[in-house]
């Protein structure tokens, strides 16, 4: 089966889920030490890179158990730097 992923196989690919609500910095250890941004719109973007299909469906499910409302899930550049943001650090 052939994978639709833009990321090489060696390189983990980047990915950013919004979720509505805002999520303190102290939850990215429960993340997997991937970056929590509060935005002012009230959503939180978890930013960083995960190793494969499976670890992101590890946090996905992490957000589910949560209750927290997911709005996107999206896969990025995983050396990219993060966008700037106005919202809360």
């Amino acid at each position: 089966m052939s994978g639709s992923s833009t990321g090489s196989h060696d390189q983990p690919a980047g990915y950013e889920i919004r979720v509505r609500g805002h999520l303190g910095s102290g939850w990215a250890a429960w993340f997997d030490g991937l970056r929590l941004t509060g935005e002012n719109d009230g959503t939180t973007v978890i930013r960083g890179p995960l190793a494969d299909q499976a670890a992101l469906h590890g946090v996905l499910q992490k957000v589910r158990d949560m209750g927290l409302p997911l709005l996107s899930v999206t896969e990025v550049d995983a050396d990219e730097p993060e966008a700037p943001t106005t919202g809360p650090r």
